[in-house]
């Protein structure tokens, strides 16, 4: 007897995952199980997957749905994981309170790297894994190093093709291979969502504006992400835009609403604020928005490469100089979404949907961005960041690095071109020396 158990935290998720199902990606099984996790900072008030618009529409392709903030309680799915003395307790409880007997089990996890994924994984020892993405994160670099007893268990890697020709980093330093989940059969499961969210408005072609919740990581402050929405609107506005939705995250603060409601009275647009939970995708089926605008969602590239809908980005700039620390799993999304697509202030390249790099420079791009983040984990990515940082960094392109980073790896542009000589220049380094001589004789 074969089980499966498929873990998700997202409504997205379980949608990728059953498109996977129906594509056929996994092999049969006996039984398949969805484990849904609330992974939202207080789980208590904050409504599950299984509780969300349209998920009856997903179940169906499982035989049982387990919650596992049930089975944990009163621990937290993102701050727990078993003792190593104590996993054996743990698989020997879990497959008595999950009936799972002798079953051989196979995972299928998202974010490896960490918890609820990890734990999971630990306590199914002889498992093998398989990891699906289903965001930008994926075509960066694994955020830690993942223990080998978990790594060298992981088969491949699903994932939804969001920028075509782009081939996921993560994972890799395991060998692992990744693997389309086709666009069609994705598509196909977001369709039958369409008519879910009964008390969603009926608006045709709006401009969309997609909120993140970006104060909540700590990357800006409650006021700068509340101006972010503003500056969304305002360029809505001024591209001709007069109806405008704005898709608030689920755990914004109300009053975020309110501000853009009195910025929207002022400058005479039409807007409407949306309160039901439901998919992006949901709305670019029901609504087929003239334009969709946001910060570094990775709705904006469904909304591109799956629904061919008009994106705008604005705020990257800032928010790649705002990252920290430098290998902050956010910044291959948002270096992606920077680099892609047209920045909301440019009338021109909005209304021709000028693309930015291409799928081969993007490559380049992420390789030098990547090895940067985590050189210790891709080491063999050395040469290609150098080659990139030899030919490629200019003005526009520093925004995706740092010096002290490259100073620190020894990369090209750590040093001012200006300064390049002083390295090799014999008389500048005697004079540093004695400086540093003459520094500890004062100090001795």
């Amino acid at each position: 007897m074969t089980t499966q158990i498929f873990m998700a935290s997202t409504l997205y998720g379980t949608a990728t995952l059953a498109a996977a199902v129906d594509s056929d990606c996994f092999r049969p099984a006996d039984r398949r199980i969805l484990l849904v996790s609330n992974n939202a900072a207080t789980p208590e008030t904050s409504p599950g997957i299984d509780e969300m618009p349209g998920f009856e529409r997903l179940r169906g392709r499982f035989d049982d749905v387990i919650s596992w903030n049930e089975t944990i309680s009163p621990f937290h799915p993102g701050g727990w994981s078993p003792r190593l003395n104590d996993v054996p307790l743990w698989e020997r409880h879990l497959r008595l309170a999950w009936d799972l007997g002798d079953d051989d089990v196979e995972l299928v996890v998202e974010s490896i790297q960490v918890n609820p994924a990890l734990g999971v994984a630990q306590i199914f020892t002889g498992a093998p894994v398989t990891v699906y993405a289903d965001g930008l994160m994926s075509y960066g670099p694994t955020r830690s190093k993942i223990d080998p007893l978990v790594g060298t268990r992981i088969d491949r890697l699903l994932h939804l093709d969001l920028v075509p020709g782009l081939k996921p980093l993560l994972l890799t330093e395991f060998g692992v291979e990744p693997e389309l989940v086709p666009t069609e059969a994705f598509t196909k499961v977001l369709a039958e969502l369409v008519d879910t969210g009964s008390e969603l408005p009926d608006i045709d072609e709006p401009a969309l504006l997609l909120g993140q919740y970006l104060s909540a990581l700590g990357i800006l402050t409650a006021e700068e992400e509340e101006n972010l929405h503003v500056r969304m609107l305002k360029g809505a506005v001024q591209l001709g835009h007069r109806r405008v939705v704005f898709k608030p995250h689920p755990s914004a603060p109300a009053r975020w609403s309110r501000a853009l409601e009195k910025e929207a009275e002022k400058i005479g647009a039409d807007l409407t604020v949306l309160d039901t939970p439901v998919l992006a995708e949901v709305l670019y089926q029901r609504m087929r928005p003239a334009l969709v605008a946001g910060c570094f969602s990775t709705a904006l590239l469904t909304a591109s490469a799956l629904y061919g809908l008009p994106v705008a980005r604005i705020g990257t700039e800032t928010l790649l100089e705002r990252l920290t620390p430098y290998e902050n799993s956010n910044r291959v999304p948002v270096t992606i979404v920077d680099a892609l697509l047209p920045e909301l202030t440019d009338r021109t390249a909005v209304t021709e949907q000028r693309q930015g790099l291409s799928t081969d420079e993007l490559t380049e791009l992420l390789r030098g961005v990547g090895y940067a983040m985590q050189s210790k984990i891709y080491p063999e990515l050395r040469p290609a960041a150098e080659r990139y940082l030899t030919r490629r960094l200019n003005s526009h392109t520093w925004r995706y690095f740092k010096r002290r980073r490259l100073t620190s790896l020894a990369l090209p542009g750590a040093v001012p071109t200006q300064l390049a000589f002083i390295p090799r220049n014999a008389t500048v380094r005697r004079v540093a020396r004695r400086a540093r001589s003459l520094k500890r004789a004062t100090l001795g």
